[in-house]
């Protein structure tokens, strides 16, 4: 009986098409076209319907398609067996096995076939927008190139954004923020954002005028200590420097030497891990006073400088955001019963912290690669760096770009090198071991920025689209290369200091429980260091840091007299005439000036001055007129 049922099956199927057997595989039985119609009519059967016709319909269909499974079923075994290969071949083929003259049996299978079509494309899109939510991803794992481009104007990272958050991470062990007590009071850091600060103290800063006192270094040269407020401290750097009583966060103290190892030489290279300038400069850096170095050159000096401002940046950040994931584990504790209250307060109203000021992007590229080394150091360990081709493609330089027969001053060729675009601005997020480039600006700790690329997001007066809410918990401004601005446009510089530090907008998603009380009393200028460094004295550099610097730690400003002048390098021989004119004011000085340039007696400033002076610049008048 088995061998008969099988050659049955075998004849049943070798007379079936092609189009007949994936009717049957895809649907179970034949299609109703090819029923063989027996000759005798069969009896009508009458069904009753229960109450729910949908619950027995489907009850019904159900217990047909178990009772029905014999014959079908046995088939489509018989059927699961073809390959993948003759299924293809099959479904290329339909429109060649079908039989001439079956035009019902085409249009039906047609309107099947397009609504399986119909369907498998749903799920096409459908995956298509599973995968696009998962992330911006390829299949092998690699962010697409077009992810730079599509979002060129602003920071959009979004898959490394809880990776990077302050929020959701704790402190990892090894983090080597588990120190003492005794040398967590010492540290500059601590000492000078939980210092407070008292009404009394605002008030008298802002009416009284600054007391200052000169000093003067071996390095530095003359310096001017100041502070509007009562107390002020001055100090002389220390002969020998140890690096553990820096106070810098763990993988600063074995990093730094070998990052600033290109300008250690002979006994400077054993001996103390700074150069004699940097070691002054930030030894007032690490005291949180505002500085003024109006002797940077690039040249001479303009490496040194960054570095040392680089180390104090990062020392900055890693030290705050220490801080507040040792709150985030202890108020995780907390939660469970084990330990005690306290106020943890340690954030401001955003999270950036620093904000660098440079002229260029080839100066941003050179300060992220500084951050990279100073992270990573000697360890084999990489660390994780997001968006590094992106950057490096956006940031570097291409050297045949230049002209190779391109003949510049040596000044020209140390400030104008590499990729000298004064348009950018970049958010830096920084956390333990980790730095994510692009990051967003209200999740970034480190800004790098031209003042024409914050000029353009800050905005002005009446302009709709316009934010600076992320200037406004900013405590280490660094401006770099001042004297470049003045070539670009001050006005911009000016912008940005009248918008630091303002009261936000908007709350930003912060947790005001941790925002500290200086913060919320809008008295973040008062902790805020600004870090100003330029190649010359000049009246309006000077003016920045007199009137926009008012940190309660201090100022200090390097005041070097020129010892050697530059008039008697000039080629031609010139005689130079000084005159001395005597006014009540500087206002009138102008006056004055121009009475005597024009030759005018009866002006207001001569009928003020003495007989004698009058006299005097008459006759210097009538000699001026003979030559």
């Amino acid at each position: 009986m088995g061998k008969r049922r099988s050659r049955g099956r075998s004849q049943l199927l070798s007379t079936m098409t092609k189009k007949q057997k994936k009717h049957l595989r895809d649907f179970g039985e034949e299609h109703p076209f090819y029923d063989r119609v027996s000759k005798k009519e069969a009896k009508p059967q009458i069904c009753q319907l229960s109450e729910s016709s949908d619950t027995s319909h489907s009850e019904n269909e159900s217990e047909s398609e178990q009772e029905h499974i014999s014959g079908y079923h046995r088939l489509l075994a018989t059927l699961k067996n073809v390959s993948e290969e003759e299924e293809e071949e099959e479904d290329d083929d339909d429109e060649d096995d079908s039989a001439v003259g079956d035009e019902e049996m085409n249009d039906e299978d047609d309107e099947e076939d397009g609504g399986r079509k119909e369907k498998t494309a749903e799920t096409a899109e459908t995956q298509e927008r599973m995968s696009l939510a998962d992330g911006p991803e390829d299949k092998d794992g690699k962010e697409p190139p077009d992810m730079s481009q599509k979002s060129a104007e602003e920071f959009t990272d979004v898959k490394h954004e809880s990776l990077f958050s302050l929020e959701t991470n704790f402190l990892e062990e090894d983090s080597g923020a588990n120190s003492s007590s005794q040398r967590a009071s010492q540290d500059p850091f601590q000492q000078h954002v939980n210092r407070e600060l008292k009404d009394k103290e605002i008030q008298a800063a802002a009416s009284s005028s600054p007391t200052t006192q000169q000093l003067e270094w071996p390095v530095l040269g003359q310096l001017v200590f100041s502070s509007k407020f009562q107390k002020m401290e001055t100090f002389k750097p220390p002969k020998d420097i140890d690096i553990k009583s820096l106070h810098l966060q763990k993988p600063l103290e074995s990093t730094w030497k070998k990052t600033n190892s290109q300008f250690l030489s002979g006994p400077q290279k054993s001996n103390s891990p700074f150069t004699p300038l940097q070691k002054e400069l930030f030894l007032i850096m690490n005291s949180y006073r505002d500085l003024f170095y109006p002797e940077r050159t690039a040249l001479k000096n303009g490496e040194e400088v960054r570095h040392v401002y680089c180390l104090h940046a990062i020392n900055h950040v890693l030290k705050a955001n220490a801080q507040v994931l040792a709150n985030n584990s202890r108020r995780r504790s907390q939660k469970l019963g084990v330990g005690e209250d306290d106020d943890f307060r340690d954030q401001g109203l955003t999270r950036p912290k620093v904000l660098i000021v440079v002229p260029f992007r080839e100066a941003a590229l050179r300060v992220v690669q500084l951050f990279i080394s100073l992270l990573e150091g000697d360890s084999k360990k990489k660390i994780i760096v997001s968006n590094k081709k992106r950057f490096q493609g956006e940031y570097g330089s291409d050297p045949e770009e230049r002209p190779p027969n391109l003949k510049r001053p040596e000044d020209y060729e140390a400030v104008f090198v590499g990729n000298i675009d004064d348009h950018f601005r970049i958010g830096v997020a920084i956390l333990q071991r980790s730095i994510r480039l692009y990051a967003p600006f209200y999740s970034s700790d480190i800004l790098i920025a031209s003042p024409l690329g914050l000029r353009t997001i800050i905005g002005g007066e009446g302009e709709k689209k316009r934010d600076f809410d992320f200037l406004s918990s900013v405590e280490l401004l660094i401006i770099d290369q001042a004297d470049i601005y003045l070539m670009q446009n001050w006005e911009h510089v000016l912008h940005l200091m009248n918008h630091m530090n303002l009261l936000p907008l908007d709350s930003h998603g912060v947790d005001f429980s941790r925002v500290r009380m200086w913060s919320l009393n809008n008295w973040s200028k008062y902790y805020r260091q600004t870090l100003l460094f330029g190649a010359l004295q000049d009246a309006q550099i000077n003016s920045v840091f007199s009137k926009h610097c008012v940190n309660a730690q201090g100022q200090v400003a390097v005041r070097n007299v020129p010892k050697t002048g530059s008039i008697s390098h000039v080629l031609v021989q010139l005689p130079h005439v000084f005159q001395r004119m005597e006014a009540q004011d500087l206002a009138s000085m102008i006056d004055a000036r121009f009475c005597l340039s024009t030759g005018m007696l009866s002006c207001p400033t001569h009928s003020s001055m003495s007989p004698p002076t009058l006299t005097l610049c008459v006759s210097e008048i009538t000699s001026r007129r003979k030559s």
